[in-house]
């Protein structure tokens, strides 16, 4: 490699439109490792409230991507779900496929403990998931939930699918993916737990995940549990207002509801760390039913023209996968 290589990334140059940019790179120095992409995964949900430009002010060091550069609202390169190929660093890690929390770019230089090495049984193409079945993981271990549970998981986008498709696992338990688009129910299907719309959706639920990011979705959450029942509430709403009938059953029935988010470990395994949480869900994607999360593919030289309809279709579709097919 030469002593500066140019690099091409994905930008937001202002909401709503993205652009491809030359970015200069160094060699990487010791304990650095080049990794040249293969496949990265546009997260429909948080990408999609970046893109849009509706990250809170107040909320924009918090949700700083690991390798972003620039700010929100723009210009900002953002992105976290990365795999690729080490080109050089140490030997130990030459040519092996690694995930990274990395925007979109067709290779880059991270520090060797920034990337995880993808087991052999997973392709390279489905280890993109890994950082939202890594979230599903995160939910769970804030959930725990019991053997024979009655769970609801409400919203079946990436991570609300992610989450019922872990929990599909859970022996004995009542597994039901709630959705109003229909279509959802092929996740549902290929993992083997139930699926209902909003208003056919199981009640008696001692646990119910909420991923909908909407006020309707937490709404139903809550009448869907039990007395005593919590709500773990993994929805990023962004600058979007959140209207609960709080009036209703919520204090009769002792009802709760509780965040979890992924940037934090769960307190219940936090000492298993950021490392430990990603090679389980690693792991986890072993199983090929996963895909069935790529609903649609494009080139990474697509993606400007790509990007807006993939994050504003209706319905949306779960993981868009980028291809870099080799290129620099």
């Amino acid at each position: 490699m030469s002593e500066q290589s140019t690099a091409r990334a994905l930008w937001l140059r202002a909401p709503g439109e993205a652009e491809i940019r030359p970015v200069e790179l160094a060699p990487p120095g010791p304990g650095e490792v080049l990794v040249r992409t293969s496949h990265t995964g546009v997260s429909r949900g948080t990408e999609a409230l970046v893109f849009r430009g509706g990250v809170p002010a107040n909320q924009h060091e918090v949700m700083r991507a690991p390798f972003q550069e620039g700010a929100f609202p723009a210009p900002v390169k953002y992105g976290y779900l990365n795999v690729g190929v080490v080109d050089d660093g140490p030997a130990d890690l030459l040519g092996r496929n690694v995930f990274c929390l990395y925007p979109h770019q067709t290779h880059y230089v991270v520090p060797a403990t920034a990337v995880t090495v993808v087991p052999d049984d997973v392709p390279p193409a489905r280890a993109v998931l890994a950082g939202t079945v890594e979230t599903a993981v995160n939910a769970l271990w804030d959930a725990a939930p019991l053997v024979g549970d009655r769970i609801a998981v409400v919203g079946a986008g990436m991570v609300g699918c992610a989450v019922a498709a872990v929990l599909a696992g859970l022996p004995g338990a009542r597994v039901q993916l709630v959705d109003p688009v229909p279509s959802r129910a092929a996740i549902a299907d290929a993992f083997g737990i139930g699926f209902a719309t909003p208003e056919a959706a199981d009640g008696g639920c001692d646990l119910v995940l909420h991923t909908s990011a909407t006020s309707a979705g937490l709404a139903r959450s809550l009448e869907l549990l039990v007395t005593d029942g919590e709500v773990i509430d993994l929805s990023w709403y962004g600058d979007r207002p959140v209207t609960l009938p709080l009036g209703e059953a919520f204090h009769s029935r002792r009802l709760t509801i509780r965040s979890s988010q992924v940037g934090t470990v769960a307190p219940r395994r936090a000492h298993r760390g950021f490392a430990g949480r990603l090679a389980v869900a690693l792991r986890l994607l072993a199983d090929d039913r996963f895909d069935a999360f790529v609903t649609s593919t494009g080139s990474f030289d697509e993606l400007p023209v790509t990007l807006p309809r993939v994050l504003t279709g209706e319905p949306s579709g779960l993981l868009h996968r980028v291809e870099y097919g080799g290129r620099s």
